[in-house]
């Protein structure tokens, strides 16, 4: 069996898109997605209608769907002032999402527990401790040791960095962040998925590169208007620092 593990899509359809159908081509049997659906993008409400017809996606929740779906006056203001780009996008994000959409964020899971021929997986978005923990590249293998500890699962799956990375701990647990489908933050900026053939009781990981309209989808976000929204733009086109 192929799964697709896509995460952090933060409402880049064209690029959740083109995944898709690189996924199609891979002739994948099942997607997960780990959240972060809509914050600070082009087309939230499109992104997480097209999610919801979705629905034999195993879907968790992203730290930033939490947020939505959470949102008051006082966290728009807090997160202003930590970084004004993603502060100015979540107050406007709060306006244009439906009701029923931020309800959908509200019900998605925090974490899922399921088991494919024989291994054991745990879908997080950060890590199993904390929803915006950070499971980074080149971390030491310690760290990671001490981010999973108490997990009985064979393979942990995460997100939440824009990075992907991989960890194989001295319990022989297998930890992958499969990167960002919708605003990678890495030199190429390419997409990033992942892709997990498990055969038996063994399993292949497989992260995914894809080139999409980077473009296109900052050109919706500059037109959405809204104070900054041409330097959230920018994060599509240029490499830019991690910002949570």
């Amino acid at each position: 069996m192929k799964i697709a593990v896509i995460s952090d899509i933060h409402a880049n359809l064209i690029a959740l898109e083109k995944a898709l159908e690189d996924i199609k081509s891979q002739n994948c049997d099942k997607i997960f997605c780990l959240g972060d659906l809509a914050l600070a993008g082009a087309q939230p409400n499109e992104t997480i209608e097209f999610v919801k017809s979705n629905t034999d996606w195993e879907i968790i929740q992203g730290n930033t769907d939490k947020m939505i779906a959470e949102c008051t006056d006082e966290m728009i203001e807090n997160v202003k002032k930590v970084f004004p780009v993603m502060g100015n996008s979540l107050e406007d994000d709060n306006k244009i999402i439906t009701p029923e959409n931020k309800e959908y964020l509200k019900q998605l899971p925090a974490q899922k527990e399921i088991t494919i021929a024989g291994t054991k997986i745990l879908l997080v978005h950060g890590s199993p401790r904390r929803n915006n923990e950070d499971i980074f590249p080149n971390l030491p293998i310690e760290t990671v040791e001490e981010m999973i500890s108490g997990v009985d699962a064979n393979l942990i799956l995460c997100g939440h960095t824009h990075m992907p990375a991989g960890y194989q701990t001295s319990t022989k647990q297998t930890v992958v962040n499969v990167g960002s489908v919708g605003r990678p933050m890495t030199e190429d900026l390419k997409l990033c998925y992942a892709i997990i053939n498990f055969n038996n009781d063994t399993f292949t990981v497989e992260h995914r590169l894809l080139d999409y309209d980077r473009e296109k989808s900052a050109q919706i976000v500059r037109n959405r208007g809204f104070k900054d929204a041409d330097k959230l733009a920018d994060m599509l086109t240029k490499p830019s620092p991690r910002h949570g």
